[in-house]
């Protein structure tokens, strides 16, 4: 039986409607969940106990594991609103410490325990793969894209790469967070920008001008 299709809980039954009132708080759940414990350590009593919400209830929505997870991982992706609304302080060291509200770095450790704990799956599910893609790290990676255009289109920095410069930051959160298990702190993330982001863009654009 395929990962798709393995059955977490009792089917739904005929001839009641479904109240989706409750849908965001167990979504909200499952992400706490798969960043405790991982796709193969979370169960759907977990979710339901820290939902506050009845197993029937989530059975009668998401009738597999991996229904549950693909809707909450979707979550994690920003809308074209949110990045339309990043900083734009004038400089690229500003837009990056000005998007660092207070529980973005929270937020960002919980992202990439949830993107951490759903490898194992992923490799075997494309259904997850794709979502990952969506939610995990890319609308990060993407924020930063559009920061670092803009500074190179004002003239603060001359061309570089943008894309690979662009998953600097949130690659090596990840990392702090999936292989060291070390918190993301505003004092790592921009001990980060100032030690590694900037003196890369500096370099960079000073080899492309040469």
């Amino acid at each position: 039986m395929s990962e798709r299709t393995e059955r977490v809980g009792p089917p739904s039954r005929g001839g009641r409607k479904r109240d989706h009132s409750r849908d965001a708080v167990i979504l909200e759940a499952t992400l706490d969940v798969l960043a405790e414990s991982g796709f193969d350590g979370m169960t759907i009593d977990m979710v339901a106990v820290r939902a506050g919400a009845a197993r029937a209830t989530v059975y009668r929505r998401w009738p597999t594991k991996i229904d549950l997870v693909l809707d909450a991982v979707k979550r994690l992706a920003p809308g074209p609103a949110e990045l339309e609304r990043l900083p734009d302080t004038g400089s690229l060291r500003g837009d990056l410490v000005a998007s660092m509200q207070p529980d973005t770095s929270e937020e960002s450790e919980r992202r990439v325990r949830v993107v951490a704990g759903l490898q194992s799956i992923a490799e075997r599910n494309e259904d997850i793969a794709a979502v990952l893609t969506g939610g995990g790290t890319e609308p990060w990676i993407e924020a930063n894209r559009i920061l670092i255009r803009r500074a190179v289109d004002r003239g603060e920095y001359g061309p570089v790469d943008v894309d690979a410069l662009a998953q600097v930051l949130p690659l090596m959160c990840t990392c702090r967070v999936a292989v060291q298990r070390l918190p993301i702190t505003p004092e790592y993330a921009i001990g980060l920008i100032d030690a590694v982001l900037l003196p890369a863009m500096r370099s960079t654009s000073k080899e492309k001008f040469g």
